[in-house]
């Protein structure tokens, strides 16, 4: 067995695990409240921000790459994954300090909130392996295999990190301050 076998089923492993850790950890903490806390309220706007540069960051990196630049396509999309990281741990703080927010529209505009809002949460799961994959393939050079799994992960992604600013601003008006 190769060198790159051996590494890619450390990776491989490593991605199953983070890729189920991952959402049953912010499922578990979603519903733990840590008592005594004052809410971190201020952590919506900052994680929205961080999902519309994870976007901007997902859009350079095509561009990038397009363009044959692949060092700047390697750090755009480790610094989108450092993002979506990022607004993992914000997000998941603010629940533990926060009572959930309801949407307060009615009619057909909460259709459409409820429909965002569901597909980007599965989106959000699905998306782990893929990037996880296409990260990996990347780095141990298999770069046909990075591309043609890249042409997935990509829009996923995109469509992940624009409609976690869409919620926001969907939702902000109904935050208790």
């Amino acid at each position: 067995m190769s060198n790159i076998s051996l590494e890619e089923k450390k990776y491989k492993k490593f991605i199953t695990i983070v890729s189920i850790v991952i959402p049953i950890a912010v499922a578990a903490l979603f519903g733990i409240k840590i008592p005594n806390v004052a809410p971190l309220s201020f952590l919506p706007p900052i994680y929205a921000t961080v999902n519309g540069l994870t976007a901007i960051l997902l859009i350079a990196s095509v561009l990038a790459i397009k363009k044959g630049n692949k060092k700047l396509h390697e750090q755009l999309n480790t610094t989108a994954i450092i993002c979506s990281a990022l607004f993992l741990v914000m997000y998941v703080a603010y629940h533990m300090t926060s009572d959930s927010t309801k949407f307060g529209g009615e009619g057909l505009i909460k259709f459409v909130y409820l429909f965002i809002l569901i597909t980007h949460i599965i989106l959000s799961i699905i998306i782990i392996p893929f990037v996880l994959i296409t990260f990996m393939r990347a780095r141990l050079g298999n770069f046909p295999e990075h591309k043609k799994i890249a042409k997935i992960t990509f829009p996923l992604w995109l469509y992940v990190a624009v409609t976690g600013v869409v919620v926001y601003l969907m939702i902000a008006p109904y935050y208790v301050h």
